[in-house]
This record gives C-alpha cells, structure tokens and sequence, in this order.
C-alpha cells in the first residue's frame, strides 16, 4: 500500500510516496471457534489456513477441509482485521476442541505445563527416502527466489518460501511478512494443487528455526535451504527428521549442518 513519507539526504528534505508492507490481523477459525490470530500479509490466505491447518496437524489431509470463506471484520473502532473461516470435519474439530480444552485454566506466560510443551515439541514427520540434492539445484532456486518475489519487490519487507524440484527449479514461491506464514501459504498451496513432487525441497529467506525444519518435513521435503542461520532446536530436529538442513546459502556456498549425505557437492 501507498504512504507518503519524507525522506531525508544530505541534500535536504524531500516528500515521498513508498509503498509499504501491509500487515493485518489474520484470525483462522475452525467451524466458527477462532483458535489463532497472526499478523499476515493478506495476499493467498487460502493458502496459510490451508497450510496452518495441515502442519500444525488440525487436519490430517486437504479433504478434511470442507469449505473456507475469507471475510474481512471491523476490529475496534478504526482498525480491520480477516477472518479465515474453515469448515473442517467433525473429527477433528473434535480434536482441536480437546486440544483447547487441556490448556483451559492454566495460568502463567507462554506454554505452560506437560501438554503445552509435548505440543510445542511434537514429533515431526520423517522424511521419505528420495534421491539426494545437488548443491547446485539448491544455489539455482536461491538465486531464482528473489525474482519471483513480487511482493518483495514492491516494498522490501517481505519474507519468502519456496517448492523446488530435484533439479533446483521453483515451482511455487508464496510471500508473506511473516517467515512462517509464508511457509504455510506455500504448504497450502501445494497441498490444494498437488504440485509437489518427490524429491523437492524447500527454500526460504530467513533463519531456520525448529518450526521452519517442522513445517518442511511435514510436506515430504527433502531439504530446506534457508538464506541466513539456523538454531540449535531446528539442527536437533532436522536430523531427527531425516531432513537435510543447508544455510547461509549466498555467494556460490552453503553449510550443511544436518543428514549432509543427502546433498551432493
């Protein structure tokens, strides 16, 4: 979106009008229980409660997902926020109200108690055996990312994951101010066209945390790629995963910090 702003040099002050990140208020609701809200760019919003839904595990598969309706909401007396309205099968709303329910009356800050930290720390998904992947297929989608990043370029503040094949070419790029919403749209997206083959990998323009290696295992990937560090947890969780985890991929080099036999030099 447009703001007018001023910028200053050393040649004085002068008026502008920059295009900025949009962030709003992103409420997903499952048959009418809201159950997260998030700050997101709201562009392909299909996709992250799609995404949402399948790696955090509130459904098992795309079917389960019967209807979503996006709706924009006024929020207090200037503000707007958007509601993702999914409708999803009765079993796992079931699930999720359980889920709600065992963290009902607890007090404290952040996850609290041994059902909070068994949910944050959930097993994740071990990734299916598949050929390995070339260090060059992983420099070709990096260097690729950027150009397909649209929303980035407009306004520089936007993160970005990617679906690569084995070969290294980008199949679906999804964009968002926030690292991880990005990674669900790009897990929503793929999970509504069915565009990801065995062997690919995931490609992101961030740090790597233990969510971001979470995420990318849950669709089967062979690999994630991220642009800056990773944390200890993600390394942790990438090798038990079976995940190759590759970072600090810039400038003709990359470093490998788990399951390094699944990429070829």
């Amino acid at each position: 979106m447009h703001r007018p702003a001023h910028r200053l040099t050393s040649g004085g002050r002068e008026a502008s009008d920059e295009i900025v990140a949009e962030e709003v208020a992103v409420a997903l609701v499952y048959n009418g229980i809201s159950h997260a809200v998030m700050m997101a760019t709201p562009a392909d919003l299909e996709d992250l409660g799609v995404g949402f839904s399948l790696t955090e595990r509130i459904v098992e598969n795309v079917a389960e997902i019967h209807d979503i309706q996006i709706e924009e909401v006024a929020v207090g007396s200037s503000g707007r926020g958007i509601e993702v309205r999914l409708e999803i099968s009765a079993r796992r709303i079931a699930g999720l109200q359980a889920r709600r329910r065992s963290l009902a009356g607890r007090t404290g800050c952040g996850l609290c108690g041994v059902e909070s930290l068994d949910a944050a720390l959930r097993l994740v998904p071990v990734s299916p055996p598949s050929g390995p992947v070339s260090r060059q297929a992983i420099e070709r989608a990096m260097s690729a990312l950027p150009g397909l990043q649209t929303i980035n370029q407009m306004n520089g503040a936007s993160h970005a994951a990617g679906w690569a094949g084995a070969d290294g070419m980008l199949t679906v790029v999804r964009e968002d101010v926030g690292r991880h919403n990005a990674l669900d749209k790009l897990a929503g997206a793929l999970a509504r066209t069915g565009a990801a083959p065995g062997g690919g990998f995931v490609v992101v323009t961030s740090r790597c945390s233990y969510e971001m290696v979470q995420k990318a295992a849950s669709l089967g990937a062979a690999a994630i790629a991220a642009v800056s560090a990773p944390t200890s947890l993600a390394i942790e969780t990438a090798e038990r995963a079976g995940i190759a985890l590759a970072a600090f991929v810039r400038e003709g080099r990359l470093t490998v910090y788990a399951n390094d036999e699944r990429i070829t030099t």
